[in-house]
């Protein structure tokens, strides 16, 4: 059985039936652009599998990702910059997606 998905509000309407909580609105449309390019890169179809998704990507505040992988903050420096360094780990780590609402980072789980 496959489902075909070709918008993203078909795409956020799957993820709120079934993990409504998971990403914010704008964190499923940085996902949604991030899976379309990879379909379209690799010519690989990806079935939709919210639940999947969910285990494979999240998406948290910068403070968040910091404090699950012990990340070293500098103390003297402002949310901005501590911030441009918790998204340049997830980009060294190959994991970062992109942004989502204020502060927060999509990115797969390592």
């Amino acid at each position: 059985m496959k489902q075909t998905i070709n918008t993203v509000y078909c795409f956020r309407e799957a993820f709120r039936t079934i993990r409504p909580d998971n990403f914010s609105y704008e964190g499923l449309a940085t996902l949604w652009d991030y899976l379309d390019e990879y379909e379209q890169s690799t010519g690989e179809e990806l079935e939709l599998d919210v639940i999947a998704f969910c285990c494979d990507f999240s998406e948290h505040h910068w403070e968040t990702i910091a404090k699950a992988y012990d990340l070293k903050l500098d103390e003297t420096a402002d949310d901005e910059e501590n911030a441009d360094r918790v998204r340049q780990f997830l980009e060294d780590e190959g994991a970062f997606i992109g942004e989502g609402e204020s502060g927060s980072f999509v990115y797969r789980d390592f």
